[in-house]
């Protein structure tokens, strides 16, 4: 018959689903009696009553709503094992947390009393043999349904339907959810210990279906027509989910529950009796036993009154509006409590059913005692049967209570009939036939409001379904991985894995994407929340290529379920980076472990430019052996003496070929997972992904607390140094401490934060924190990683010009703050981040360059022999061009550093000394060559003479300043003129003769710039005092001349021509000075000492010939006027001078004044006050009056400004 059933299904049902009388007798008659064979215990009867469920199903589901509910129920509640999963050895827990133990559509347990009229609870096994809790079936029946699910679940579009008419129903079970949690549960090995052991596979094969296709729904066109809307049923479930949370608080705490309810809107008053009731009556999550004492405690009378009132007892008799009242609700224990009720019920009952055999609401009262007491007597499984209360008793104990009659014997007979036959009590107690009627009688009361299932053959509901069912999913996935041996079963469970991934990633449900991370990530024992030992690793080169051999990669590459995983997580991550959140945590941890066992590049040029750093180093190794064909050769003994050694040495022994392959295959394995395309990906990630990666990288920082100390192959300071065997020598224990995963770290969270715009305003604090707070702890950091560091922070700083998370002041002050030693050491990266803060916005650099503090760091880093080059970039970049950021703050601090960069030079005089040494016996060949060398400017010199440029321009920007300045004319003059004189007049000594010349050129053109002089001879004046006999003064002292011997005489010849051509320069202008006559007498003396400073014929013919064209050009001036032409027209002035001339130059140069000027004649001797008058002459005009110096060091005293010949030409002119 049943056969012949399923084949008319099969051939007519969805005919018979469109007939109305055909439909309702599927619905009743077929359905109530299909079920009921279903708990068979008859094998056969099992299995074709299994197929033509599953066939009616597949054809007539859309008119069997509550139907299919019905049986899918029993058979989830037959299915689902009770009992947790088994832990297996080698099998972390963790992986398999998720599967849920019991299905949600269980309801709890009623609680134990004797207030409904038992004393004591159904035994399990009855209740499950006879009601609807399913029950403990044989192994073959648990197989046989689960096949019959498995057919259901493989019909495309059923497990969407089941969350659509179901999941997201308020008064329905959360089938799907269920269904799910069934076919994982039942997927793992325990499950046929109770079932047989096709179950798993079957199971697992079910599971694995149904979410492929889900994901071969993925890019179908999405249809809605005759659909209910994805936002409704969100909001159907998320409603679903308020009323089972605020149940269960009820159950625990009425009050609680009801509060939480009301905040959530499902009552609309919690003091509005009404609406609490109509929600206690109309949900069926509400404890049965909770409920009868929340409406019957004191205080509540109003809740019992309008809870009775939500019944309709017209037409009942009293034990029918009895069992009608307490199928909702269980009787409480205490017999106050069942008065309070029964008192409220006679009441409702009398005055609403308006009985016609009971006379008043008392006699109500007693029958309704007299019925519940009739129900416990019955059936008290304590009672013997010869005692149980029969009808005669019955009546008897109701006699004069009808108002002073007797009921109605007949009614009373009805009254006993009815309760001996069906005992009064809760739909889920019953525990004989009257189970599955009574549940069949309301699933047709129900059928008749509840609308037909909604067929949903389209895609618009599986992300919401995937987001509720993926955890058992995933759990089940990790758990067959692990214990898995059977290719076939890998190849399935991987697959599972990739379209789970893709689900979740299309989807966007990132707490999936993240768990499959998470479980790939443990078993393929990559993260490991310890950073792997990396002290003993050794390198091995053979034929031109190397490998770290480490214990971390040995294990991996031993271990091939961990390769398997971690190609699988890769292949995971790889297009799905947007949709990870939590599971960076996992990956950045991966990715680390990978980077200190040289396992992945150790650069990030695949993805930015932007950082001008060489490649992070890592640690030394402990051991570098290299490999060839001979060395295989050696044998056992060959091995053996390695062995020896490396324990003789306290040294980790050589890799033997099993550790060298275990590596190589976990190179490959590392390879393979396309680690640069993934990171090429997440440089392109939106910002919402990159602020997860972000957080990940940054929460790998180290917490107060030191990172290991290894030996690193830095560029600063140098490697660690090796033996001759070549491993590594034992460190210094105040050696500061490095841990390159930080590095790492902070490295791709700068460039990731430096990517855009918007990258920047989104992680550029988070990043900008980190970086300074690292920086902080400057002392204990290893210069490599400090040095980064700083880098780091400075191109962030550049980028973030427009933010305020970082202060260019607090960053510089941080890093002058740093101690010398470490700051030395950490120049170049620290140079190159500050250059390109100076090479960025206009403001920036303008706010950088006033700082004090980049001027102190410009000088500290300077003497480092690579710096140079970055120090003076930097300068040039400050002051020179259109956007030059010199101001009056920062203006002298800049000479300054140029001056130091222009002294730097002086290492070059060794080089030109050096050329001039030329052996005089080398043949004429040799010198031919030596000529024809073109010598190679040192780079110091070079940067010298730059500086030298730069100083140039800046004092051609003087009156710029100046004019901006508003100071006064000397105060201007002094913080503008004084630093670049005093800076060019410092290399006017420089050793090297390059330099010195340069410096005299630049030297000449600012004394002659047009700006410098005026007429009120004030300040310029002082260029003469200040600057050109200071200089003069230096050039005479001994030490000076032998830093060059052999150049210092040209030195001191262009010396005494400048001091002239400048003289001459300002020779109009000085005529209406009163100094004028001063300071030429000084300038004689000046001329004087050259000529006594025993120097070669070049500085004596030099100086007679300057002389003789300034005598000559102040005679054509009117400024030197010889007695013997117009004695009577001498100004005071131009006699003196005259007078002067004439004595000081009879002192050296005798001849000169007849020579120049025939006939005239020296009026008198000069009083000893004239001759003393340089010496009374302004500060700024003074002479020097240092003492004259020979070529060989030798000096004696001498007094220019005296008038005593002999004084004066008491010189030493040993050459």
């Amino acid at each position: 018959a049943l056969r012949i059933v399923n084949v008319a299904l099969e051939v007519a049902g969805p005919s018979i689903a469109n007939h109305p009388s055909l439909a309702s007798l599927a619905k009743d008659t077929l359905c109530r009696n299909l079920f009921q064979l279903v708990r068979s215990e008859n094998i056969a009867i099992l299995h074709e009553s299994l197929r033509v469920a599953g066939t009616l199903l597949a054809t007539c589901r859309s008119v069997l709503k509550l139907q299919q509910e019905l049986f899918l129920s029993y058979v989830v509640a037959c299915l689902h094992p009770r009992v947790p999963i088994p832990d297996e050895p080698g099998i972390d827990p963790v992986l398999y947390q998720g599967v849920p133990q019991a299905p949600a559509l269980v309801k709890p347990q009623a609680a134990t009393g004797t207030s409904s009229g038992r004393s004591t609870p159904v035994p399990v096994r009855d209740r499950q043999k006879l009601g609807m809790e399913g029950g403990s079936r044989k192994p073959d029946a648990r197989e046989a349904m689960v096949e019959s699910v498995g057919g259901l679940v493989r019909i495309p579009s059923f497990m969407v339907e089941l969350f659509v008419n179901y999941d997201c129903e308020i008064d329905r079970s959360d089938l799907c959810t269920d269904m799910v949690g069934l076919l994982s549960r039942n997927a793992f090995p325990d499950s046929a210990t109770w079932s047989t052991t096709n179950v798993p596979p079957l199971c697992l094969d079910s599971l694995l279906g149904y979410v492929q296709w889900i994901a071969d729904r993925l890019d179908d066109e999405p249809r809605t027509e005759d659909l209910p809307s994805k936002e409704k049923l969100q909001q159907q479930r998320n409603k679903k989910k308020v009323i089972i949370k605020g149940a269960t608080k009820f159950n625990e705490s009425p009050k609680q529950g009801i509060a939480f309810l009301a905040s959530k809107g499902i009552i609309s008053d919690p003091n509005d009796a009404h609406s609490v009731t109509s929600f206690l009556k109309g949900t069926t999550r509400i404890d049965k036993k909770v409920l009868g004492e929340f409406i019957s405690k004191k205080g509540n009378e109003a809740i019992l009154d309008s809870f009775m009132d939500l019944f309709d007892f017209q037409g009942m008799r009293v034990d029918e509006a009895l069992r009608q009242l307490l199928n909702t609700f269980r009787l409480p224990g205490e017999s106050q409590l069942i008065e309070r009720i029964v008192t409220v019920f006679c009441e409702k009952y009398y005055n609403s059913a308006s009985p016609e055999h009971i006379a008043d609401q008392d006699a109500v009262f007693v029958l309704t005692y007299a019925i519940i007491m009739l129900n416990t007597d019955l059936y008290n499984p304590n009672v013997k049967t010869q005692n149980r209360m029969s009808q005669e008793a019955f009546s008897k104990n109701l006699r004069g209570v009808n108002a002073g009659k007797d009921f109605d014997q007949e009614y009373l007979q009805e009254i006993y009939e009815a309760i001996r036959s069906r005992e009064i009590v809760l739909p889920e107690e019953h525990d004989n036939k009257h189970a599955f009627e009574h549940a069949w009688k309301e699933l047709l009361i129900k059928t008749q409001t509840a609308s037909d299932l909604v067929i949903c053959d389209t895609n618009i509901y599986d992300a919401d379904m995937f987001a509720a069912t993926w955890r058992p999913i995933i759990a089940t996935l990790n758990y067959v991985f692990v214990s898995a041996t059977e290719d076939t079963v890998f190849q399935r469970v991987i697959l599972g894995y990739q379209q789970a991934a893709a689900i979740a990633a299309k989807y966007g449900i990132s707490e999936c994407l993240d768990q499959i991370i998470h479980s790939l990530a443990r078993i393929s024992g990559l993260a490991t929340e310890h950073p792997p030992d990396t002290s003993l690793n050794t390198e091995v080169q053979a034929s031109g290529k190397s490998i770290m051999v480490s214990k971390f990669a040995v294990d991996f590459g031993r271990d091939n379920k961990a390769e398997l995983a971690t190609l699988v997580l890769f292949r995971i991550i790889n297009g799905n980076e947007s949709a990870i959140r939590d599971g960076w945590t996992q990956i950045v941890r991966i990715i680390i472990n990978l980077f200190v066992n040289s396992l992945i590049p150790t650069s990030f040029t695949s993805i930015s430019r932007d950082l001008d750093l060489p490649p992070i180093p890592l640690q030394s190794p402990a051991h570098v052996i290299e490999r060839n064909d001979k060395a295989n050769e050696g044998g056992l003994f060959s091995a053996f003496t390695s062995y020896v050694s490396s324990v003789m040495n306290d040294e980790p022994p050589e890799p033997n070929d099993q550790e060298i392959e275990a590596t190589l295959c976990t190179v490959d394995c590392i390879n393979a997972c396309r680690f640069e395309e993934i990171l090429g990906n997440v440089s392109e990630l939106p910002v919402g992904s990159l602020e997860s990666l972000t957080m990940s990288l940054l929460s790998h920082l180290p917490e107060n607390e030191s990172p290991r100390v290894i030996s690193v192959k830095p560029e600063l300071p140098a490697p660690t140094p090796l033996r001759g065997n070549g491993t590594k020598l034992l460190q210094n224990a105040d050696q500061p401490v490095y841990d390159p995963a930080v590095v790492y770290v902070l490295e791709l969270a700068t460039i990731l934060a430096l990517r855009d715009e918007e990258t920047i305003t989104a992680l550029g604090s988070d990043v900008a924190d980190a970086l300074q707070a690292v920086t902080r702890d400057a002392d204990r950091l290893h210069p490599v990683a400090l040095s980064r560091t700083v880098f780091y922070l400075l191109s962030l700083l550049r980028a973030s010009n427009d933010h305020k998370y970082i202060r260019t002041p607090v960053v510089l002050h941080a890093i002058s703050s740093f101690k010398q030693d470490l700051l030395k050491q950490c120049a170049l990266p620290i140079l190159k981040g500050i250059q390109g803060c100076i090479s960025g916005p206009l403001e920036l650099k303008k706010e950088m360059s006033s700082s004090p503090d980049f001027w102190a760091v410009m000088h500290a880093l300077l003497p480092h022999p690579e710096a140079a080059p970055l120090v003076l970039q930097i300068v040039e970049a400050v002051a020179e061009g259109p956007s030059a950021a010199i101001t009056a703050d920062n203006y002298e601090p800049a000479i300054q550093l140029l001056n130091a960069l222009a002294t730097a030079g002086s290492v070059g005089a060794r080089q030109e000394q050096q050329r001039e040494q030329v052996p005089r016996r080398a043949n004429q060949q040799q010198q031919q060559t030596e000529k024809e060398k073109k010598p190679q400017t040192p780079e110091a010199v070079a940067r010298a003479s730059a500086a030298l440029s730069v100083v140039s321009s800046l004092a051609s920007r003087v009156p710029t300043f100046i004019q901006h300045s508003h100071l006064e004319t000397e105060e201007a003059w002094r913080a503008y003129w004084s630093p670049v004189f005093r800076c060019l007049s410092t290399q006017c000594v420089n050793p090297c003769r390059e330099i010195r010349s340069k410096a005299f050129g630049l030297l000449q053109r600012c004394l002659q710039s047009p700006q410098l002089a005026s007429t009120d001879h004030k300040e310029w004046t002082n260029i003469f005092g200040e600057v050109l006999f200071p200089l003069i003064n230096q050039l005479l002292k001994p030490e000076v001349y032998q830093t060059d011997p052999g150049g210092m005489s040209e030195t001191r010849v262009h010396a005494a021509q400048l001091l002239c051509k400048i003289f001459l320069h300002y020779l109009d202008l000085l005529k209406e000075w009163d100094g004028e006559s001063e300071l030429w007498t000084s300038i004689l003396d000046i001329m004087d000492r050259f000529m006594n400073s025993g120097q070669n014929d070049t500085l004596v013919e030099a100086v007679p010939e300057s002389l003789k064209n300034v005598l000559l050009v102040m005679s054509s001036g009117g400024h030197l006027v010889p007695t013997s032409e117009k004695p009577d027209e001498q100004t005071p002035q131009q006699r003196k001078i005259w007078t002067e001339t004439w004595t000081r130059l009879e002192r050296f140069l005798p001849g000169l004044i007849p020579e120049l000027f025939p006939g005239a004649q020296k009026e008198a001797t000069p009083a000893p006050a004239a001759a003393a008058a340089p010496a009374a002459a302004p500060a700024a005009t003074a002479a020097p009056s240092d003492n004259n110096v020979a070529e060989n060091g030798e000096t004696e005293a001498a007094s220019p400004t005296t008038s005593e010949p002999a004084a004066a030409t008491n010189e030493t002119k040993d050459t």
